[in-house]
């Protein structure tokens, strides 16, 4: 098993930027791909951005150009940089983690509002 603990999310204004940060404890050598999800009210949780344990980074075209994928395997953690942040961002955020057998773990979820 595999335990997601993430952290980072609250208030920002359109324009601001938030960082969010997922740290994975358990059985963590049999993770693969590490990432986040979001889901706001009323809609499926869709991928925001996803990165593999080489490095590869994959993104929800909603994401490009304004959000970072980044991890630290030494850490065990995975990160998202959000900048120019748009009321439409405004989500629950989950980190996820597949493993090699392609099994899926979920943290709590972190909310993320933009606001003025």
């Amino acid at each position: 098993q595999v335990q997601l603990v993430e952290s980072g999310g609250g208030l920002v204004q359109p324009g601001g930027s938030l960082t969010l940060s997922c740290a994975a404890s358990g059985i963590i050598f049999s993770i693969d791909v590490m990432g986040w999800y979001r889901q706001a009210p009323g809609k499926g949780r869709e991928l925001v951005a996803k990165i593999t344990s080489g490095g590869s980074g994959n993104y929800a075209d909603s994401a490009k150009d304004r959000f970072t994928v980044f991890r630290d395997n030494a850490k065990n953690a995975v990160y998202l940089q959000m900048n120019s942040l748009k009321p439409e961002d405004t989500a629950v955020y989950y980190c996820n983690a597949e493993s090699w057998g392609r099994n899926n773990y979920w943290g709590q979820g972190t909310q993320v509002t933009v606001s003025s």
